[in-house]
């Protein structure tokens, strides 16, 4: 039965319907793939195991240890006891591990030092990496231990990338923590994801899906909001730039928002997390001053 004029017309108008819809769902459902997979790639980290050695080479005397968390997590952490009565409490960033290069640091100068593997990385508990909501608990089991020491007075932090940005959040909560060195953190966690799927129109799925894996949310990881209640605790903001006057970049952006006592050195062209790799000996000068200074009141 041959179909009139205006069934016609129907047929085709249902026909491109149906197509469109196909090709509306199907881009969908890439775009979803995509988003969940970006995410997962956040919630699990490769899992860097640390070893030890550079400790070893340069004689630095510490015992293993395992943290355990307000919600039941398992933290593997190296401890060295203080030799004037301070702590730093080091921490690595997102798919890290222990930094031994600057545990060996600190130790070389008589602090105390406490570094663990965030939950979710090396061979901590933990299924998922929230990348600083839940790695603030981390943070007060690792305060607390080392608090509950013979012989500890007083506790500065140094932390790298994630492992800054966490102590910007803790620290703000957190008067225990005396004095803060922050390398490489990012301004909020919407800086980072919006930086990440191949396709901006991706990112609001990608955060739909962080958000349901996680149960926080994303502007509550936001250090640029928290790190003026540091205050009248010192910070110390270090970071690498492409130029001295991108204002927009993390490192001045947390700096501007920061109370006194303050202080930032910027390097141009250095990269992500490496200005210490950049200048091994400023960085030690600079790092040590700024502890000596403010916890042993040299």
């Amino acid at each position: 039965m041959r179909l009139n004029k205006k069934n016609r017309l129907r047929y085709w108008l249902n026909l491109i319907a149906s197509v469109i819809l196909s090709i509306f769902l199907g881009f969908f459902a890439i775009t979803s793939y995509i988003s969940n997979h970006m995410a997962q790639s956040y919630l699990h980290p490769a899992r860097i195991i640390p070893s030890g050695n550079l400790l070893r080479k340069d004689n630095i005397p510490y015992q293993a240890i395992e943290l355990t968390t307000q919600d039941g997590i398992k933290l593997a952490a190296w401890y060295t006891p203080p030799q004037n009565e301070t702590v730093i409490l080091v921490t690595h960033g997102f798919g890290d591990s222990r930094p031994e290069e600057i545990y060996a640091m600190f130790a070389k100068h008589g602090y105390g030092v406490l570094a663990w593997e965030f939950r979710a990385h090396g061979v901590s508990g933990g299924d998922i990496s929230t990348l600083g909501y839940k790695e603030q608990l981390d943070v007060q089991a690792a305060l607390d231990y080392a608090l509950a020491q013979p012989d500890v007075k007083h506790i500065g932090a140094w932390g790298r990338s994630m492992g800054s940005a966490t102590l910007i959040l803790s620290a703000a909560k957190d008067p225990r923590i005396e004095a803060l060195v922050s390398d490489s953190a990012f301004a909020s966690l919407k800086d980072v994801l919006r930086l990440s799927p191949p396709m901006e129109f991706a990112q609001p799925l990608m955060s739909f899906f962080w958000e349901w894996s996680t149960g926080a949310r994303i502007d509550q990881i936001s250090p640029v909001d928290e790190i003026a209640k540091i205050s009248p605790r010192p910070v110390f903001i270090i970071d690498g730039v492409k130029t001295l006057e991108d204002r927009t970049s993390s490192p001045y952006r947390l700096y501007d928002a920061a109370n006194q006592p303050k202080q930032i050195w910027v390097e141009v062209g250095v990269s992500h997390s490496g200005m210490h790799r950049n200048n091994p000996q400023k960085y030690e000068g600079q790092v040590i001053d700024f502890f000596d200074k403010w916890l042993l009141g040299k």
